[in-house]
């Protein structure tokens, strides 16, 4: 995992992203990442899965990480949360989110996609996961990338 550059993103579409990460965080508990993937992959819920290992999203005191998977070589999206919001959310607790985030995605809006899906994650997530005075950031609010 690095902070490889790679022209999926420029410097200012990254600052917009991890801004709306910190403005999301500000009403959760919840950690929220996004990584970029560009190795092509022939199941993206599973290397979704294995990055999200890899950034140690698990490791959050509550296990109410979440990841923002993109992977623009292959042209797929994947949201990874962990036990502790699988525990206490409904099924289709995803599906807003996702929808949000596709419905941009569709016309090349990545930034403004990733951006509102962190922002509904943050809301959503602030129902079971509200921050708490004493909430620490248990993980980098920075892009990273494969």
């Amino acid at each position: 995992m690095g902070k490889k550059k790679h022209k999926f993103l420029s410097s200012k579409d990254e600052k917009k992203i991890i801004e709306a990460i910190q403005k999301a965080e500000k009403n959760t508990s919840g950690e929220i990442r996004v990584h970029i993937e560009f190795e092509s992959s022939p199941n993206h819920f599973d290397k979704a899965l294995e990055v999200f290992e890899q950034l140690e999203m698990h490791k959050t005191k509550d296990r109410n990480g979440v990841l923002f998977h993109v992977s623009p070589t292959d042209h797929n999206f994947t949201i990874i949360g962990d036990k502790g919001i699988d525990q206490v959310t409904p099924d289709d607790f995803w599906d807003d989110i996702k929808e949000e985030v596709i419905k941009h995605f569709k016309t090349e809006h990545y930034v403004k996609g990733l951006c509102e899906g962190i922002k509904k994650t943050g809301k959503a997530l602030k129902k079971y996961f509200p921050y708490q005075e004493d909430d620490t950031n248990e993980l980098p609010d920075e892009i990273s990338y494969s």
